[in-house]
């Protein structure tokens, strides 16, 4: 469990998170908050990800020791912010795509 907080996640279960993180915030409708918000605080996602490592006696209990961990390792890159962000706006284009495509 805290053997893994130092090493960067694994490429495919970086996608994983991404992709899920992504899909939730495409389904309620909510990419232009998402993507400002991420935007705003890139420069402090390392900051972020120790906050969850500080916080984690706290937080944990609540939500699982695996998901604080694998969030902290997801937010220690801004390439990782970075990825979230393409993949947010990917998913808000084709959202666009397919509402243009309806009212034609």
């Amino acid at each position: 469990m805290i053997d893994n907080l130092g090493e960067p996640l694994a490429d495919d279960e970086r996608d994983r998170m991404i992709d899920h993180i992504a899909q939730q915030i495409h389904r309620r409708g909510l990419e232009t908050p998402a993507i400002l918000l991420l935007e705003m605080h890139k420069p402090l996602s390392f900051f972020a990800s120790q906050t969850l490592i500080v916080t984690s006696p706290l937080i944990a209990p609540i939500i699982g020791f695996d998901r604080v961990s694998n969030a902290s390792r997801l937010l220690e890159s801004r390439a990782n912010v970075e990825l979230l962000i393409g993949k947010i706006e990917e998913l808000a284009t084709s959202r666009q795509l397919k509402t243009k495509e309806d009212t034609e």
